[in-house]
């Protein structure tokens, strides 16, 4: 989970997570455009998956929880 230099909550998911933040601050090649304009963002949160089905899944649940729940989840680890 990164958030983004206006405040706003962006949820994604990654096989290379430092390739993909330098993506979203726009170091290199291929950021989503939800992030273009919200540059600089930092990490916040990351948890590792078993595949690729499992982060979808994860990253889906996340995706439907409220602001305040995201930031729960931030604060626990």
């Amino acid at each position: 989970m990164l958030e983004c230099a206006d405040g706003t909550l962006y949820t994604g998911i990654a096989r290379d997570l430092a390739r993909r933040l330098r993506q979203h601050n726009g170091e290199i090649a291929g950021g989503p455009k939800y992030t273009s304009g919200r540059r600089p963002v930092v990490e916040l949160w990351s948890a590792p998956a078993t595949d690729r089905s499992a982060a979808q899944m994860r990253e889906a649940a996340i995706k439907n929880l409220s602001r305040a729940d995201k930031l729960k989840l931030v604060a626990n680890g």
